[in-house]
């Protein structure tokens, strides 16, 4: 009685490994910017608790130069009073280059009121 082998082949190995490794890749680059995107909604929820427009950007301008956001600017920001709070709104997109043509877009948006 001949055995029936069990198990995955090299190629087949090498295929699950190119696969993982290009998986592994393409989360090291969306990590950092959804680490920036929290920075941008700590910024914006500090910078929420100013009371005028003036003030909410230059609020936001030295949260964002701390934590070194570079994908918007306070002048990116809408800044609108609701029911007396002030809301502070913003939203981005962040292109992250695979191969060739290939991009994956990322869209950020938030608002202070956001819990």
């Amino acid at each position: 009685m001949k055995m029936q082998q069990r198990g995955i082949t090299f190629v087949g190995l090498l295929v699950v490994g190119i696969l993982v490794a290009l998986a592994v890749i393409v989360v090291a680059q969306i990590v950092p910017t959804y680490t920036e995107y929290l920075s941008v909604k700590k910024a914006v929820r500090l910078a929420a608790a100013e009371t005028t427009v003036t003030n909410v950007r230059a609020a936001f301008d030295k949260q964002a130069l701390i934590d070194q956001v570079s994908s918007i600017e306070s002048r990116d920001l809408e800044i609108t009073k609701v029911d007396g709070e002030v809301v502070v709104e913003f939203a981005y997109d962040r292109e992250i280059h695979l191969a060739g043509p290939a991009y994956l877009v990322m869209k950020y948006s938030g608002s202070s009121s956001d819990k």
